[in-house]
């Protein structure tokens, strides 16, 4: 068994299934993951909670499952969350330098970023994330640390997420329900583009798309910094249902049609070509054109990604994206969705990958696990964080004490 301050658990409650994937932090703090547990998901409605006694059920088996595969027990997690009330924006703060000698202190820097964070939400808002982007000094721009340097006035711009606090305590109240703390809560596409994209590909530019089942979550990173995200709230459920409407099939089938037959793109071969579906006795049932059903299928995706770039070419941002696209989720499983996306941002597209984490080859390979591998890895910076902050204070305590001592 390993020692529970050691691991660190990732949640995802998502429209079609529930997603636990365990970490362990080795001596050398490399990430290693040795656990993972999933479940089908019943009660979420475009990734909110719509009953959660079903979700509570499936949390729990998804819990257990990732239990005995890892051999750990589970006591706290890191809890995704997504839904249409999620929004980002980019915000600044300022605070003038007082000192005699205008040297600008830690105190300021944590002065301005809180100044950053004070902005005008809605009450019933609550703030998920302020990101630091980078800092100004006397207009300065692009300064990454900016103490000890002269200046009368710092400036920090960052990327504020928030959503609605009351849907926000839904799946909170879910994990407690179950005798689990939360660690955080995190906003899906930022945990889905930690797993996603190294250094070298957020300093070039890059657009993270988690498309899910309900939801499509995204992020957009330029110069090492996130600038923008976004949700939509439509993901792989809503083109079933147009299927479901458009072939005059149950939705069931529709969804079995769409992983069978379904694909992005409509090829010019497809013309003429049919499909027989049969009934539960395995009898013919229906002719269904494929033709049709791809172009179905095609538009609808096509929707999707049209929204997406149209907000981001809103946001200046397009240009930027220079690594191109990186695509997770269970929308990443589509045949061809690699030459839409390609074919709608004009840019280079890919199934993401996760990267800088070892463990379950299972896992590292599957797109629909990536936003809750992000989840784990955005535990392990915590844990760095406060290691830091531990390191750190008893370093000022020691000082302290050698100076006091008499």
């Amino acid at each position: 068994m390993f020692e529970p301050s050691s691991l660190i658990v990732g949640l995802e409650i998502g429209t079609s299934k529930v997603v636990v994937v365990v970490g362990e932090v080795n001596a050398n703090g490399a990430l290693n993951l040795i656990g993972l547990g999933q479940a089908r998901s019943r009660g979420v409605r475009k990734g909110e909670i719509a009953d959660i006694s079903a979700v509570e059920e499936d949390v729990r088996n998804a819990i257990v499952e990732a239990e005995q595969m890892a051999d750990v027990e589970i006591r706290s997690v890191y809890l995704g969350v997504t839904g249409a009330h999620i929004r980002g924006f980019n915000n600044r703060g300022l605070q003038q330098v007082v000192s005699a000698d205008r040297e600008i202190t830690r105190e300021d820097v944590q002065d301005v970023i809180k100044n950053a964070k004070a902005i005008n939400l809605p009450t019933e808002n609550h703030v998920l994330h302020a990101v630091r982007q980078h800092f100004l000094v006397d207009g300065q721009d692009r300064i990454v640390d900016p103490v000890g340097m002269l200046g009368g006035k710092v400036e920090v711009d960052v990327h504020v997420v928030h959503g609605n606090f009351n849907r926000l305590q839904n799946p909170i109240r879910v994990v407690k329900g179950l005798q689990l703390e939360v660690e955080a809560i995190v906003f899906n596409g930022l945990a889905a583009s930690l797993a996603l994209l190294t250094n070298e590909q957020k300093e070039m530019g890059a657009l993270v798309l988690d498309i899910g089942g309900g939801t499509t979550n995204y992020a957009v990173y330029a110069d090492g910094i996130i600038k923008h995200t976004g949700v939509l709230a439509v993901g792989g459920d809503h083109v079933s249902n147009d299927l479901a409407y458009g072939l005059k099939v149950p939705l069931g089938r529709a969804e079995q049609l769409k992983i069978e037959h379904g694909s992005a793109i409509v090829e010019e071969s497809l013309k003429g070509q049919t499909i027989t579906i049969a009934n539960e006795l395995g009898l013919p049932l229906k002719t269904i054109n494929l033709e049709h059903l791809r172009r179905v299928m095609a538009l609808r995706v096509e929707e999707i990604l049209c929204l997406i770039e149209q907000d981001i070419a809103r946001a200046g941002l397009l240009d930027y994206l220079r690594a191109g696209v990186f695509i997770c989720g269970g929308g990443a499983r589509i045949p061809e969705i690699t030459r839409l996306v390609e074919k709608v941002f004009q840019m280079p597209a890919s199934v993401g990958k996760t990267n800088s984490i070892s463990g379950i080859k299972s896992a590292l390979d599957q797109p629909e696990f990536a936003t809750a591998i992000g989840l784990v890895k955005f535990g392990s910076f915590q844990q760095k964080k406060r290691s830091a902050a531990t390191f750190s204070e008893g370093l000022k305590k020691t000082w302290s004490e050698m100076f006091h001592r008499k």
